[in-house]
């Protein structure tokens, strides 16, 4: 009998030591690969972001896979992540694009869907020709506008975004109409700028810059208050009183959201690890070469920021987009 008692204590021993074990394991967070959906095509802005994260979180041990899942302006890639497990093992890089998308009801998804997680980037937007165009300046362009009247090509990563808002409003603005060509991507954009196969793009800076030095596209005007500072050079819409915020502003963010059913341990987690990696010289760095700005805004703050360009999209939306 006194034997049995000991052999079950050793038992109850070694299976506390087996729980202990699994549960300090399960406490270590990430235990294996985060998977990173990137909703635009590889060599845009976002993507670039998303890898430049996941190289600088590599070399600390974290392994985060980056897919690409492009489609309906970042909404396919999305509805991948709201309906994903909210253990913290499938985030994605959420952008402006998304709350255009909702407020013309094109989607399903709503941004209350999510949990947002980390600022990662704002950038500013520019009009970029190609370098063959006859276009070299914000007035050259205005006029062939005025002269071809709904039959100039302006390229957008999707529709109903901010690249779309400032597209239409630089039309509105010469009061004339113009053709949105919208693309799954950037990279998609630049290919058929480059080409000539469109007459003007409105994208992001880190998008176009390697385009620019290259001598493929040029850089005509940019939709932002101030001028970008990698491209001094280049004069801003304000500047030629060109009003492209009639309904106020407008801000290109990118953010990384989770499943709105994440617990706040696991999401907190997630923003600590990221915001390491966004701290980091070498992003600030990545950020600063591309023309982003970067700052540390997550979680509560985070949330606003987005209710307010929802709200904004929700006020311009039915003004200036059309069903497409």
């Amino acid at each position: 009998m006194k034997l049995f008692r000991i052999a079950a204590g050793a038992v109850m021993v070694v299976a506390t030591i087996f729980c202990s074990a699994a549960h300090a394991k399960e406490a270590v967070f990430p235990a294996k690969p985060i998977t990173l959906i990137v909703p635009w095509n590889a060599g845009g802005s976002v993507d670039l972001t998303a890898r430049k994260l996941s190289e600088i979180l590599g070399k600390s041990g974290v392994t985060v896979v980056v897919e690409n899942v492009p489609g309906g302006t970042s909404t396919i890639g999305l509805t991948r992540v709201a309906n994903a497990q909210p253990d913290g093992y499938m985030i994605g890089l959420a952008t402006s694009s998304l709350m255009g998308i909702v407020a013309q009801n094109e989607t399903k998804l709503r941004v209350d869907q999510f949990k947002a997680l980390n600022q990662t980037t704002v950038e500013q937007l520019v009009l970029v020709v190609p370098k063959a165009s006859p276009v070299n300046s914000i007035e050259d362009f205005v006029s062939m506008l005025k002269k071809k009247p709904g039959a100039v090509s302006i390229g957008t990563p999707g529709n109903n975004n901010v690249n779309h808002t400032f597209a239409a409003m630089l039309a509105r603005a010469a009061k004339v109409d113009y053709v949105n060509v919208p693309y799954t991507g950037g990279a998609k954009v630049l290919t058929d700028l480059a080409g000539k196969q469109i007459d003007a793009g409105v994208l992001k800076p880190s998008e176009v810059l390697s385009q620019i030095q290259g001598g493929l596209i040029k850089p005509i005007g940019v939709f932002s208050p101030e001028r970008v500072a990698i491209l001094p050079n280049v004069p801003t819409f304000a500047e030629k009183k060109i009003d492209v915020f009639p309904y106020g502003p407008l801000e290109q963010m990118s953010y990384l959201v989770a499943p709105r059913g994440i617990s706040g341990e696991r999401a907190q987690q997630l923003q600590e690890l990221f915001a390491k990696a966004i701290a980091s010289d070498a992003y600030k760095a990545f950020a600063r070469d591309f023309g982003m700005k970067v700052a540390d805004v997550r979680d509560d703050d985070l949330q606003k920021q987005v209710a307010s360009i929802q709200n904004t999209f929700n006020s311009v939306a039915p003004k200036v987009f059309t069903k497409q």
